[in-house]
């Protein structure tokens, strides 16, 4: 049994030095940016743009440590490893401007999924980073890597859903799992990672923990406490609802005492994180109320925790926020310092960019009673995991 994680933290010297001693891994394809979901879509590509400019600006790509690594499409038939031959054809034929019969039982449809010019080609790109991403790791070449094209967590094998095509998480962790190791899967996405959930839920060779805002208020309107896993998989599948209002405070002590000791017990070789953003107050989309600090603390749990971590990006629809904090997420992968100059800088790689305005959430004032009630639902929450724990594997938490 590994130490518990306040056994584990070592000073921020010790951990800076053992940052600096690891390979680490940053993956991205500037091909994937002349892609574009529609003017009106809140999934905008070009947040990938800001990002990768805002963690160049800042001077986190200059440094020697790590590998810079620019990945092609997935290939037809690692994608096949997941999706079926039908919905990829339809893909396909949608992206090329073809009719698709019943495109809507493919989950295309002008809303979310929009069958916009290039979809297979990138969702192709996100996959092959994310693959590449495992590989890397797999093989040795790096111990933690950071491909933020990724993470599109919602796609099923046979339909696109909540702005996603091709669910590069799952194909990521298959090639894991064909290299003969042992995945946990991580999720902080203010929506619950359903779709990875679905993939895994009869097997025990991977462990996925969702954190999210709770199913009834947000979609995909997944992700209760009583979807623990089926068959082989019962008790494999670990899911943390969030109620509106949900903070700092409260995400630190659901990651600290569901998150830390089931992966102490499970004891991955990988951990396969998704990074989104959309938690944070800022964001249009959702209602939780992480902040930096909350976030950082997180990030912190995660990389004293992690013995080899892939990490992909996913949602987040306040574009400052995606920059930002993904740049925090490189320079802690990659033990570099962030730019205490994140926020100044971003202006200016905005306006490079062209991007005049913010999808922010109107300022919303969380009142007490609202954080309250966060926190006694999550208290609820926490006991009732701990008794499926203790059940399912006898866990003493």
């Amino acid at each position: 049994m590994r130490p518990r994680y306040h056994e584990l933290s070592a000073s921020n010297e010790e951990s800076a030095e053992q940052d600096m001693n690891n390979k680490n891994g940053f993956v991205f394809s500037d091909d994937i940016l002349q892609y574009d979901y529609g003017p009106l879509h809140p999934m905008k590509v070009v947040r990938l743009r800001l990002a990768r400019d805002l963690i160049s600006a800042c001077g986190l790509l200059d440094e020697g440590g790590f590998e810079v690594s620019v990945p092609g499409p997935a290939g037809r038939d690692e994608v096949l490893g997941f999706h079926g031959e039908d919905y990829l054809a339809a893909l396909e034929r949608a992206s090329a401007g073809g009719i698709v019969p019943s495109q809507e039982a493919f989950g295309l449809s002008p809303g979310d999924n929009p069958a916009f010019e290039g979809v297979y080609e990138f969702s192709l790109l996100s996959a092959g980073g994310s693959i590449k991403a495992a590989r890397m790791v797999a093989d040795g070449r790096a111990d933690r890597v950071f491909h933020m094209a990724g993470g599109l967590h919602h796609a099923h094998r046979h339909r696109a859903s909540g702005f996603c095509y091709l669910n590069d998480p799952v194909l990521a962790i298959l090639e894991l799992l064909n290299r003969g190791l042992r995945v946990a899967y991580i999720d902080v996405d203010a929506h619950h990672g359903d779709g990875v959930q679905w993939a895994f839920y009869d097997t025990d060779r991977v462990l996925t923990i969702s954190l999210h805002q709770d199913g009834r208020t947000l979609f995909p309107g997944t992700g209760a406490v009583d979807e623990t896993g089926r068959g082989a998989g019962e008790g494999y599948a670990v899911n943390i609802p969030l109620w509106p209002g949900t903070g700092d405070e409260l995400f630190r002590r659901a990651f600290r005492e569901i998150v830390v000791p089931v992966i102490e017990w499970y004891r991955p070789d990988v951990v396969v994180t998704q990074l989104g953003v959309d938690a944070f107050g800022e964001d249009p989309l959702a209602l939780l109320e992480l902040s930096t600090r909350g976030f950082q603390d997180l990030l912190e749990m995660m990389r004293d925790l992690f013995p080899r971590w892939v990490a992909l990006g996913g949602g987040g629809y306040d574009l400052k926020t995606v920059a930002c904090e993904w740049t925090r997420v490189w320079a802690l992968i990659s033990g570099q310092e962030p730019d205490d100059e994140i926020e100044k800088r971003y202006p200016d790689i905005a306006a490079g960019a062209g991007i005049k305005h913010s999808m922010a959430r109107t300022l919303r004032l969380t009142a007490r009673a609202e954080t309250e009630q966060a926190g006694r639902y999550l208290e609820a929450v926490l006991d009732r995991i701990k008794q499926m724990l203790h059940s399912f594997h006898q866990l003493p938490i």
